[in-house]
Order: C-alpha cells, then sequence, then structure tokens
C-alpha cells in the first residue's frame, strides 16, 4: 500500500470517529444524522463547483452509491438511538472490510497473503476493542451488520466510480440525493420543532467532518486497493474507543488495548 494513500486512509480515521462521536451524543442522532448531511452538501457544494471534474460514465454509480448512503445514514441514525457507540461503531467497522475482501476474492481480485492477514488482524482487532463477551440488544446488533455491508459495498462500488470523476463532485453528487431525501423523511416523521433543537454547531461539525472524511477515502482509492483503503479506516475503531473513554467514561481494559495493538499490525502489514 503506497505511503501516500496510507496517510489519507488514517487521516479519514480520525475524522470519521470524531463525526460519529458527535452523532452519538447527540439528544436525537436522527436528526442530527439530518442536519448533518445538509450542512455537509451546502458546504462543498461551492468546493464542488470550484474542482468540478465528470465523465458520464459515472452516472450508473452515482445512483448506486447514492441509494447505499441513504440505507447507511438511516441505519447508522437510527442504531445510534438504540444501541451504544462502543457497540455500533467497532461491529459496523469491522466486519466491513472482511465483506471487501470476500467480494474481491469472489470477483477473482488478486490478493496477497500480507493483505488477508492484515485485513484478518484488523478485524479481529476490532472485535477485541468492542469486547468478545459484552452483552448487546439483537436489533442492536442487526443495524450494525447492516451498516458494515452498506460501507462494504459502496466501498466497492466508489472504487471504480471515482475513475470517472474528481472526489470532491463524486461525493457531493452521491451525497446530494441521500441527504435531501433522508432529511425530508426525519422532518417528516420527527417533526420541525425537533430538528431545530439539533441546529447548533455539533451536528454541522459532524457533517463537515463526515465529508471530508470520506472526501480523503475517495483519493486513498485512487492509489490503492479497495481492501486496504477498508481495513487502514478501521483504525478509526480505536479512536472511537479512546474518545468514548475520555468523552462518554468508557471503560477501557486490556482486551480492548490487545485489540488496537492487532489493528496495529494488521496496519503494518498492509502497508508492508
Amino acid at each position: 500500500m503506497p505511503l501516500s494513500a496510507l496517510s489519507l486512509a488514517l487521516a479519514a480515521a480520525f475524522l470519521h470517529a470524531f463525526w460519529n462521536l458527535l452523532l452519538a451524543r447527540a439528544r436525537d442522532p436522527e436528526c442530527a444524522t439530518a442536519i448533518a448531511l445538509l450542512a455537509a452538501v451546502i458546504a462543498f457544494a461551492p468546493v464542488t463547483a470550484l474542482t468540478w471534474q465528470l465523465d458520464n460514465r459515472v452516472w450508473p454509480f452515482l445512483a448506486v452509491t447514492s441509494v447505499l448512503q441513504l440505507v447507511y445514514f438511516a441505519l447508522l441514525g437510527t442504531a445510534y438511538r438504540i444501541a451504544e457507540l462502543s457497540f455500533v461503531y467497532p461491529v459496523a467497522r469491522g466486519l466491513a472490510p472482511v465483506v471487501v475482501l470476500l467480494a474481491g476474492v469472489a470477483i477473482g481480485q488478486a490478493t496477497s497473503a500480507a493483505q488477508i492477514a492484515g485485513v484478518c488482524l484488523v478485524a479481529a482487532g476490532v472485535l477485541l476493542v468492542r469486547g468478545l463477551h459484552r452483552p448487546s440488544r439483537s436489533s442492536g446488533l442487526l443495524f450494525a451488520l447492516g451498516i458494515a455491508a452498506c460501507i462494504a459495498s459502496y466501498t466497492l462500488i466508489d472504487k471504480h466510480g471515482i475513475r470517472y470523476a474528481a472526489p470532491i463532485t463524486y461525493l457531493e453528487l452521491s451525497m446530494l440525493p441521500a441527504a435531501a431525501v433522508y432529511a425530508g423523511t426525519v422532518l417528516a416523521v420527527r417533526g420541525r420543532e425537533r430538528m431545530r433543537m439539533e441546529v447548533g454547531l455539533p451536528a454541522i461539525a459532524a457533517g463537515l467532518a463526515s465529508f471530508g472524511a470520506y472526501a480523503l477515502v475517495l483519493a486513498a482509492l485512487e492509489r490503492a486497493s479497495a481492501a486496504s483503503v477498508a481495513a487502514v479506516r478501521e483504525t478509526s475503531v480505536v479512536i472511537a474507543t479512546a474518545l468514548a473513554a475520555r468523552v462518554l467514561h468508557e471503560r477501557v481494559g486490556r482486551m480492548r488495548l490487545a485489540g488496537a495493538g492487532l489493528v496495529a499490525c494488521g496496519i503494518a502489514l498492509l502497508a508492508y
């Protein structure tokens, strides 16, 4: 994995952990998610106009990834309402690279032994960070599994779609329909007053960070394989765990520390 791609993916991991923490802390995560999405597409519209680059062959990829993004944010907002960040985030982010790798193998993509070992170590590490024997609600687990499937799916789609558009252009066009549909649905279900209560710096910052994080991911996908990028991004579970301990006062024991070590080993293999 090139150093440039590794750096981009790690930066994306920091931003990703940060905006998920902001949404998980919100009084109404679904309304906060809607505000964050709207803030992101509005803020980055001028940047998109200045960096516009598009090939007409991108439209089928944009159509599919927009639907996947919509489902992803719908599942995420609900998951943070019914389950803890320290449960949803590691399960969803940890299983995604495994799904990506298996999909790549299924379609005949070349995969090295080091890459397989790295992805497996990262996946095992994030599960340890979560805690193997921690009790959880089955509904939270189902939402986390659905989120993982969405992450893996749009990562594979975007790996090919990004060839036909600049990263910012691609992301803005993929997020715009998802943001409009999700915000409109939440507004209809939750009401204007509850939406207004979540308008503030945390939700806006979450939106800007989410957009910036995935822009970095798209740039990384131009330089490395989808499995490698997806796996390196999973360092965000270690960052999110540290933030959860510091901000949400969650307990972080030896098993989670061991999991963080496995994640670091996995990244070393991927970078090598």
